[in-house]
């Protein structure tokens, strides 16, 4: 199964009698539309590590960028499995997505300007990145790209509460 069109499983252990399990259609809306996510990552020493950062969708996959320095690049080196959350800090109203994957680091340098001009879009022009050497360059320096495919995304609709999962 392919991201294209995921099969929706409802949870009715976790959501409002009567509840429906959410679209497809507007989980990936909400995805696409994110301008923050939470990514979660592990370290060495199996202490969890989280923090905010842009991501685009792209291909049925999320991407995301962060220099090799970094926490969650130098937990991604030695544990490639993570988490990318989004969604609202309401009780009663919106979306809350989580996706499960493993990141895998992006290389081929067309792939990479497709990716730079999408986070230049996405964000008016708050990120430019220049692509050279397999990573973008940008003011901050290099930042190394990678890709979530996802195994598995969660879906927490809010208001009618109901918890839809769709494995991939």
């Amino acid at each position: 199964m392919s991201a294209a069109n995921p099969v929706p499983e409802l949870d009715t252990r976790f959501g409002d009698p009567g509840a429906r399990p959410t679209p497809w259609s507007e989980v990936l809306r909400t995805i696409e539309q994110a301008e923050l996510f939470w990514i979660s990552t592990v370290r060495a020493d199996g202490r969890a590590h989280v923090t905010p950062l842009p991501a685009v969708w792209q291909e049925d996959a999320l991407y995301f960028c962060t220099g090799a320095g970094e926490q969650k690049a130098v937990n991604l080196s030695t544990n490639a499995r993570c988490v990318l959350t989004t969604g609202t800090n309401a009780w009663k109203v919106g979306l809350d997505v989580v996706v499960e994957g493993r990141a895998q680091r992006v290389r081929d340098e067309a792939h990479l300007q497709r990716l730079a001009d999408a986070w230049e879009s996405k964000y008016d022009g708050d990120w430019h990145f220049d692509v050279a050497n397999g990573a973008f360059q940008g003011e901050g320096g290099e930042a190394l790209v990678f890709k979530v495919d996802p195994t598995k995304i969660l879906a927490f609709a809010k208001g009618e509460f109901a918890q839809t999962r769709y494995r991939l």
